[in-house]
């Protein structure tokens, strides 16, 4: 029964930060759009934009790691 509890943890651990994750991209995504169509310099800047809510999947796969190993 613990083993199922810690695999449930983890797995809410990863899911929820790959939906904030998928959400906030979408949020960034449309507006950086907008941007690349009225300044196309700033390119750089929103993919850069754009990689940093990746960090909040790694994190959360990290936790999850922690949570099934140690």
């Amino acid at each position: 029964m613990e083993k199922v509890l810690l695999g449930f943890a983890a797995a809410l651990a990863v899911g929820l930060c790959a939906i904030a994750t998928g959400w906030a991209q979408s949020r960034i995504g449309s507006a950086g759009a907008g941007t690349l169509a009225e300044k196309p310099e700033l390119s750089g800047t929103i993919i850069i934009l754009l990689a940093i809510p990746e960090t909040m999947v790694i994190l959360g796969f990290v936790v999850a790691a922690m949570i099934l190993y140690l």
